[in-house]
């Protein structure tokens, strides 16, 4: 008795049959074949044809991300660097460069002046509480100084009491 085996011609494929979508818009054709000429890693992620991207952009960012791991790695700060720790510091810098530069330009403004000057940024730091204290060693060139007369400088007012006209010294 020879067992009845069935030949399975070359050209056939072992996979089942794809179904149809029930949806009615999928439809066989409209399937790709999975191949390895289509991903870079036989399926998981982009091709390699595809632009890279930059991590400040991953990080929604401005401030260039790269480059900050690059100065942590020649500074010698520490023997490694994490990952997440130029992104991380990328977001603080530019976080203080937005509020820096909204506080200057609203001095600007205030001025009636189109164009940030350093004085503007003096301004705007100094009248900052935060700011202040974190930039108060920091000199900040053509800043030039507040605008500040002391209290004992000013010219007292006159008439302060009801019977007060002039000094104790000045009555006969």
């Amino acid at each position: 008795m020879q067992a009845a085996t069935k030949a399975i011609p070359k050209t056939a494929s072992l996979r089942p049959p794809r179904r149809s979508s029930s949806l009615g818009f999928l439809r066989d054709q409209d399937i790709p074949e999975m191949s390895s000429t289509t991903s870079a890693k036989g399926g998981r992620g982009k091709a390699k044809s595809s632009k890279s991207v930059s991590r400040s952009h991953k990080a929604g960012l401005q401030f260039p991300v790269g480059r900050i791991a690059r100065f942590l790695k020649a500074g010698k700060y520490a023997e490694r660097v994490g990952a997440g720790a130029p992104v991380y510091l990328a977001a603080v810098l530019e976080y203080l460069a937005a509020e820096v530069l909204e506080l200057a330009g609203n001095a600007a403004r205030d001025n009636k002046k189109n164009r940030i000057v350093p004085r503007h940024i003096q301004l705007a730091v100094r009248n900052d509480e935060e700011l202040s204290k974190l930039l108060g060693t920091v000199t900040i060139a053509s800043g030039g100084v507040l605008p500040n007369i002391h209290q004992t400088l000013l010219p007292s007012k006159a008439g302060k009491g009801k019977g007060d006209i002039g000094s104790a010294s000045q009555e006969f």
